[in-house]
């Protein structure tokens, strides 16, 4: 039976957390629907210390933060993007409209339509995140989205240059040195002076998260998302500094980051708590880390691997680092998790940054019922019929004519009789109070 060695605070204490951070965000977003452009700016000079007469930057202010980076910060960057342009393109070409003939006569198919304008949000208050810029735009733009914009705050009183120089390389059309709620608020409702979007993307704080929950069914989301969440599964093949080093490295994102250890060795587990300590003593980020750790840290010991797996999928955890005996069968047998990690030679790092897939993941279980950001997300799958012959529509409609009978729906019967009675030349009674006037069969 699984034994916590360590508990992260109550889920009384998170609901709290998050009544509060929607009570702020809903009076945020009222004020902008209410002012627009006027509410943004106070908005942004109240939260980012930060205030211009128009949020988007020029192309001349672009121009300089790219010139600002030196040679190797570029070919990083490139590097990076590269990545993540090639398995987008990978994903969208496994995504394949589709037309087939079901019956004789009868035409079903579907097309993945782009959504028409995207706004991606990049976040950078504490860090100039600019990972999350090749992961939004550049799977936006992979997917055909003609219309990309970007916001992301200001970094110590300025744009930050490498998340514009990665907005504009990634091919953002409009980018707008803008943070928080309301950014997200601004390109979701509009205002004067930007543009509504028709989907919204991006990771965020806990405010940012919230904002987007409340504006969905407005506009599309990627995901419900919530503080960064790490999850490490090991055994005795791995060590405690490195299972340590794993938890921290995720832990420094925010004081509400959970950081979990499964395993099946206390000896594992304790030398990890151990290790932690002695980290948190020396990383440049322990101040956050240990509020993080303290707070929403667990270290759980399984009595084997299949009671680790059952742990884990209930847990659900944004990104899963996967380091044991048998790592290919927690990957053939896991079903709830953002992104797995898969043995010690990676590491979420690695995916949060630079190896191609995507870092914006479902948290807060939302991994039970879907992924994270994709080329597909961007993309509508419309279906469309077509019935190119008298006998196809005279047989479809006659099934369902006496379908809608049975519901009830006597417009709906109609619907398939005065086609029946056309094309098929059947003596189909008409389904409402009155016979209509007769028409010529065409």
């Amino acid at each position: 039976m699984a034994q916590w060695l360590k508990r992260a605070v109550t889920a009384e204490v998170r609901s709290e957390e998050d009544r509060q951070v929607r009570d702020i965000v809903e009076g945020i977003l009222a004020d902008i629907e209410k002012r627009g452009d006027v509410a943004v700016r106070e908005l942004s000079v109240k939260f980012d210390g930060w205030d211009r007469e128009d949020y988007r930057l020029t192309q001349a202010e672009i121009d300089a933060c790219v010139n600002s980076l030196d040679a190797q910060a570029i070919k990083d960057i490139e590097f990076a993007q590269e990545q993540v342009l090639g398995f987008a393109q990978i994903q969208r070409e496994s995504m394949h409209d589709v037309e087939v003939e079901t019956r004789p006569g009868v035409i079903l198919g579907h097309r993945h339509i782009p959504v028409n304008a995207a706004g991606c949000y990049v976040p950078g208050g504490k860090y100039p995140l600019l990972a999350s810029a090749h992961m939004s735009v550049i799977t936006a733009k992979v997917a055909g989205v003609p219309r990309v914009v970007t916001c992301a705050p200001p970094f110590e009183g300025k744009p930050a240059p490498a998340i514009v120089a990665a907005q504009a390389m990634a091919g953002a059309d409009a980018i707008y040195a803008l943070g928080g709620v309301q950014a997200i608020g601004a390109m979701a409702i509009g205002t004067e002076s930007i543009d509504p979007v028709d989907m919204l993307v991006g990771p965020g704080n806990a405010f940012v998260a919230e904002a987007k929950r409340q504006l969905f069914g407005r506009v599309g989301i990627d995901l419900f998302a919530g503080p960064t969440e790490t999850m490490v599964i090991a055994d005795e093949t791995v060590d405690g500094e490195i299972c340590a080093t794993d938890l921290l490295g995720q832990a420094e994102h925010g004081p509400e980051s959970p950081a979990i250890l499964i395993t099946n060795s206390e000896k594992l587990a304790r030398e990890t708590m151990a290790e932690v300590e002695r980290l948190l003593e020396i990383l440049p980020t322990r101040e956050i880390a240990r509020q993080a750790w303290d707070n929403y840290g667990e270290v759980i010991v399984c009595d084997d691997h299949d009671e680790m797996l059952e742990v884990a999928n209930f847990y659900a955890n944004e990104h899963v680092q996967v380091m044991t005996d048998r790592d290919d069968w927690f990957l053939e047998n896991m079903t709830d998790y953002g992104a797995l990690f898969l043995g010690p030679r990676t590491n979420v790092a690695y995916g949060d940054k630079v190896i191609g897939t995507n870092h914006t993941l479902p948290t807060k279980k939302a991994a039970r019922y879907t992924g994270g950001l994709w080329v597909g997300k961007f993309l509508k799958t419309c279906t469309y019929q077509k019935v190119l012959t008298d006998e196809a529509t005279t047989e479809i409609g006659e099934y369902c004519s006496r379908l809608c009978a049975l519901e009830g729906f006597a417009g709906h019967g109609e619907q398939a009789n005065v086609r029946v009675r056309r094309y098929g030349r059947r003596n189909i009674p008409y389904a409402g109070a009155a016979e209509p006037t007769p028409k010529t069969s065409v």
